[in-house]
């Protein structure tokens, strides 16, 4: 099974680069994506035709912000937009799909940029998610969480850590946090595999930044522990243009390894 998270930064921009194309070439089981900045009533007439995919979309009450959507060629067994405090719940952040071998989280987690209050927002929300991944693995079942964190987890995971180490995405608060779910029993996909660096997932549109490759790696797929040994790979896809993210997944085994 192969599952794609990916910031489009604007679905209807996206659409305009290499969206479409990009699903044709991948073809991926399950691909969730962040930042739609899109209300229902706006989706493009060539996104609702698109064949062979269930779509499930979380809006944010504010036009043109946040967003994500979920398509999956498997029909999920429960949908959920929410998380469990509902003061989170109006920037269309999360969906939340149980499937039989596990439960997917795909989610747009907040920028703390903003200000003072809006980091304390980004934090108490990231904790809400932590919670409730906790809640639902507790019982037994898997967990996949990807999506964009919004942080950069270790000095590997961008160009300049020593100039940004006071700049929420990078601040040690936000580390923290992602400390703190490899201590609960969850892994980043991604580095499980590949521990070199100069691996990004977003670029300044500024400068060059691309091009140059000075970047942050902010999208991630967790798993929990159990999950792991069903994890065969994990990606970026860095030759993937039409956002200033690129997308990032895994491929999972539908059969647990003996």
């Amino acid at each position: 099974m192969l599952i794609i998270s990916w910031n489009v930064n604007g679905l209807r921009a996206a659409l305009k680069n290499n969206f479409l194309p990009f699903i044709k070439r991948y073809e991926p089981d399950i691909l969730g994506i962040q930042e739609t900045k899109l209300q229902e009533n706006q989706i493009p007439v060539e996104i609702q035709n698109l064949e062979y995919y269930k779509q499930y979309w979380s809006c944010a009450v504010k036009k043109g912000y946040s967003g994500t959507c979920l398509f999956s060629k498997i029909t999920p067994k429960r949908i959920r937009y929410e998380l469990d405090d509902e003061k989170f719940n109006g920037e269309g952040r999360i969906i939340q799909a149980n499937f039989d071998d596990f439960v997917l989280f795909n989610i747009y987690f907040p920028n703390g940029q903003m200000n003072e209050e809006r980091l304390q927002y980004k934090l108490a929300f990231n904790e809400q998610v932590i919670e409730q991944i906790e809640c639902i693995r507790q019982r037994g079942t898997n967990i996949l969480v990807m999506g964009d964190f919004n942080i950069a987890h270790t000095e590997i995971d961008l160009s300049h850590p020593k100039a940004n180490e006071k700049y929420s995405g990078f601040l040690p608060i936000e580390r923290a946090w992602i400390d703190k779910i490899i201590t609960l029993g969850y892994v980043d996909t991604f580095r499980y595999f590949h521990q070199e660096p100069l691996n990004y997932t977003w670029w300044s549109y500024r400068a060059g930044a691309r091009i140059r490759n000075i970047g942050w790696r902010i999208d991630y797929c967790f798993v929990n522990n159990e999950f792991l040994p069903r994890v065969k790979k994990a990606f970026i896809l860095s030759e993937v243009f039409g956002s200033d993210h690129c997308p990032v997944g895994v491929e999972i085994d539908l059969v647990a390894k003996s």
